[in-house]
């Protein structure tokens, strides 16, 4: 059967440059690939003539011979047919790497370019605990890392004296190895450089080639005013060093702030109960209160206060962490009743108590009838 002409099998025509023939061949290998086509059984012929037509169309003395001679250009004492032999299932595996090559050699940095050197240090955790005065007003803080810092004696490359490392033989450069199984290509990375793509013929004596060594670092961390449990602060390049010469990674810093012994936080309001004397709350007056800040307010209790009546002193909460407005500071009384009585103040109680019941009937009935309940169920 006569084969058909090459150009004419990429849809391309004979005066079609390198680009044009390489986006017709992209577009056919795509249309006729086997996978794409499973319910077409003449797919894989024409795509091994696909492949075929760009092997020969893309190198340039085959396609100037090609050009001149036709497909004899291959046959005979010419060089022989361009594929290499029978069209067999080796022939079909290097031509599907070969497609795999040129469909995704540009996303994975080419033929022999995809080289992994250089590789970014990973991100590192600090957990820091802070106060809530601290939270309040902000802080600079010293905090001890224990990181990878890149070596001093090779500067991070990884070799003595720093010299360049060279390609791996195994992989090119590229960091990974292909196999072919059946008719499909398996990629991993290179055993030799361990993904690398380089290999370090004299490794530093310091570092034993990683490029970093461990080491503890002490940074000075700004905590700003109002952060809260689980504010995250970033300090880009403060992480883990990168491997040989690579960029460093970020540290992340957490918040954590700790309870108060008087003040509950929500958000930007604070939160505190404070103790009131029975005759404070009764009669009314005023008491201090202390403030996150570290002073004191004057708050006035109204006669007659129960437990549990909440008072606002406004702005007197959280700063906002970005610049927002200062929360309110909410005040819970809480009435204390008195222990340890004398004889004397017992005298009075009973005597405030006995005016009471005349200045309210209803109130001295109701005790009346109370204790007369507790002395039919004393006898």
């Amino acid at each position: 059967m006569a084969k058909r002409d090459y150009y004419e099998v990429l849809g391309a025509s004979k005066g079609a440059s390198a680009d044009e023939l390489k986006k017709a061949y992209r577009k056919k290998a795509k249309e006729l690939h086997p996978d794409r086509n499973s319910d077409n059984p003449d797919a894989e012929s024409q795509f091994k003539e696909v492949n075929e037509a760009y092997d020969v169309l893309k190198d340039a003395e085959k396609k100037a011979a090609y050009d001149r001679f036709g497909h004899a250009a291959f046959e005979g004492g010419m060089g022989g047919r361009p594929g290499g032999g029978h069209h067999g299932q080796g022939d079909f595996a290097s031509a599907f790497s070969a497609v795999f090559d040129d469909l995704f050699g540009d996303f994975m940095g080419g033929r022999g370019g995809g080289r992994a050197r250089a590789q970014r240090g990973s991100d590192l955790r600090y957990n820091l605990r802070v106060t809530l005065e601290e939270a309040f007003s902000g802080i600079q803080k010293t905090i001890n890392v224990p990181t990878s810092v890149a070596c001093d004696e090779c500067s991070g490359t990884g070799s003595e004296s720093g010299a360049e490392p060279t390609m791996c033989p195994t992989c090119q450069g590229m960091g990974k190895v292909r196999a072919q199984q059946g008719f499909f290509t398996v990629e991993r990375a290179c055993p030799t450089c361990q993904g690398t793509g380089q290999m370090i013929q004299n490794p530093c004596k310091s570092c034993h080639g990683a490029g970093r060594k461990e080491k503890e670092r002490s940074l000075s961390v700004n905590i700003p005013a109002g952060v809260e449990t689980g504010t995250r602060i970033r300090l880009a390049g403060e992480g883990e060093a990168g491997m040989r010469g690579g960029p460093s990674g970020d540290l992340y810093i957490f918040i954590e702030v700790s309870d108060h012994a008087i003040f509950d936080r929500e958000g930007t309001h604070l939160h505190c109960r404070v103790p009131v004397s029975m005759t404070a709350a009764a009669l009314g007056g005023d008491i201090e209160v202390p403030t996150i800040d570290g002073g004191r307010s004057r708050v006035k209790i109204p006669a007659g206060s129960q437990s549990g009546r909440q008072m606002r002193l406004r702005s007197k909460g959280m700063p906002g962490l970005r610049g927002g407005p200062n929360g309110d500071m909410y005040i819970e009384l809480a009435v204390e009743t008195p222990v340890n009585l004398t004889s004397q103040q017992k005298e009075l109680l009973r005597e405030f108590e006995k005016l009471s019941e005349e200045n309210n009937p209803e109130s001295s009935n109701f005790f009346t009838k109370v204790r007369s309940f507790w002395d039919s169920m004393k006898g």
